[in-house]
């Protein structure tokens, strides 16, 4: 596996596949990898020639400063990850690679800045917006792929890809889950023994709207779920909802359409993310 610090190693290493007509994959992370991340190597390896990974803690998408201090990063770990999952090259430069002094973003996001994770944290899709598009531009996949774990980043850079009519093909993975369901993130090793038993909640949550989403009324059904979080003095519920799987409006009444489960919420000090589809 190579391994670029700087655009100028990565210019190099890229030139070499221009020669022939090689279908490049490209995985975005911002690193401390699982076998999450590591499903999406998989992913792009079984439809892509060649493939790269970037690892970059993006500081403009981070509205909590002491949660980009706190994000982990064991990066000899994660070398050896991508070495023995067969990537091709990592891209793991530092922030004044990337961004310039007084730099400017101004896409616009739209609606789904607004909803869930859009409302818990402001301008955080500017900044996931604003480095994506960076790495599209310098690296110029075919194919990216991402983690269906952070659905509502996926809607919104598909919305990108269309409205900068960027033309990459972009694959929603499945979530990978630890074996009593907890969804794989770089987040949960920061929780204590305690919190990470208490986490399970968020899975059963979901697994209960799932198994139950044809026997009760949608307000009815999404309190009995909330009720799972009441007793747990260790979890703050920041949002549990049903919504359209397309534009993440919320769902009132039952229709035809495919729903999606949506849900944040603070396990002691560490927040998580996890979605469930509903049928």
């Amino acid at each position: 596996m190579k391994i670029a610090k700087t655009k100028t190693e990565l210019y190099k290493y890229l030139s070499l596949l221009k020669i022939g007509n090689v279908k490049l994959g490209l995985v975005p992370t911002m690193g401390a990898l699982h076998n999450g991340h590591i499903s999406l190597v998989n992913q792009s390896k079984s439809k892509c020639d060649f493939t790269v990974v970037s690892i970059f803690v993006n500081p403009t998408q981070f509205n909590n400063v002491n949660d980009l201090l706190k994000y982990p990063k064991p990066i000899e770990q994660d070398i050896k990850m991508l070495e023995e999952a067969g990537c091709d090259l990592l891209f793991h430069p530092d922030a004044d690679e990337i961004y310039s002094t007084n730099e400017v973003w101004n896409y616009e996001v739209g609606e789904l800045d607004s909803l869930l994770e859009g409302e818990f944290r402001p301008g955080h899709y500017q900044g996931v917006t604003q480095i994506v598009f960076k790495l599209f531009d310098l690296i110029k996949p075919q194919f990216a792929f991402f983690g269906q774990k952070d659905y509502q980043q996926f809607l919104v850079i598909q919305k990108m890809n269309l409205d900068l009519g960027l033309g990459i093909e972009l694959e929603a993975c499945p979530i990978i889950r630890e074996a009593d369901g907890l969804a794989m993130s770089s987040r949960n090793s920061r929780l204590n023994a305690d919190e990470r038993k208490t986490a399970l909640v968020i899975y059963q949550s979901l697994i209960f709207l799932k198994n139950n989403f044809d026997k009760f009324p949608l307000n009815q059904l999404l309190a009995k779920a909330k009720e799972l979080y009441a007793c747990e003095n260790l979890l703050k519920l920041e949002y549990l909802k049903i919504c359209d799987i397309q534009t993440l409006t919320e769902v009132k009444e039952k229709n035809n359409e495919v729903c999606i489960a949506l849900i944040a919420c603070f396990v002691g000090e560490t927040r998580l993310i996890d979605n469930m589809i509903l049928s």
